[in-house]
């Protein structure tokens, strides 16, 4: 059990019990979790649409994304920030991009992005909470399976790090396997959206990691927080925009 635990850990901010040692292989073997944790923030989501549902749509909303930055601490959001921040002031330079990314200070292109990405999450959501509100168990699921297809198709670029055991010690073989199953499912509980979903998606994600590898050779932790945000915002638009058509 001690890699759901820490798939729990990485990626929310749920009670999980606490281990004083975790081997590098249970580390790897966490991002096989990663879809059922995903799973589980958007059935906590949905189960919130069911509490909330005498409120506005706008207020609810609101309150779905807030609920939804404090289940993952906010810690994906914090990525998208860095990860712009970086890609504007490193001005095409590794090692000034991956500096940084280290800096614990936001900036004004952070800033621009975090609103962006909310902006856009909140508006998906008021037309989604209105339309298909079950709908909101997609989002999670794509964004944390795109950061296992990055782990699988990316080098990390920092030498040392958490990101490091995970790319190191996450089974292949198992992953690829775990990823068909996620895509399969969806495909069959929603044929009409879940190709769009899916397609769109890898076309972005194939651009994205382009980039990644010609500006920093690899992925770090805060190109991944930003890929799961990325996922999440087109998911749920493509789900906004087709439910409500």
């Amino acid at each position: 059990m001690q890699p759901l635990w820490l798939a729990l850990q990485f990626l929310t901010r749920l009670p999980t019990p606490h281990y004083a040692q975790v081997s590098p292989q249970a580390v790897g073997r966490s991002l096989l979790f990663y879809p059922l944790v995903g799973l589980l923030i958007g059935a906590l989501l949905y189960a919130a649409t069911l509490l909330t549902a005498a409120l506005a749509p706008l207020l609810q909303a609101a309150l779905l994304l807030a609920l939804w930055l404090l289940l993952s601490g906010a810690l994906h959001i914090d990525g998208v920030a860095d990860m712009a921040d970086a890609w504007v002031g490193g001005q095409g330079d590794r090692e000034r991009t991956l500096a940084i990314m280290k800096d614990p200070y936001c900036g004004p292109m952070g800033v621009s992005a975090v609103v962006a990405v909310l902006l856009l999450k909140f508006a998906a959501l008021t037309e989604l909470l209105v339309a298909a509100p079950l709908l909101l168990l997609l989002p999670p699921v794509v964004g944390r399976s795109f950061a296992i297809l990055l782990l699988l198709t990316t080098p990390y670029c920092r030498e040392a790090g958490l990101a490091s055991d995970m790319v190191r010690h996450l089974p292949r073989r198992a992953a690829w396997l775990l990823l068909a199953v996620v895509v399969a499912a969806t495909l069959l509980w929603l044929p009409g959206l879940a190709p769009w979903v899916w397609g769109v998606s890898a076309l972005l994600f194939v651009i994205y990691r382009r980039a990644l590898m010609q500006r920093l050779q690899g992925f770090t932790g805060d190109s991944a927080g930003a890929l799961i945000e990325g996922a999440e915002v087109v998911t749920l638009l493509l789900a906004a925009g087709m439910s409500g058509s």
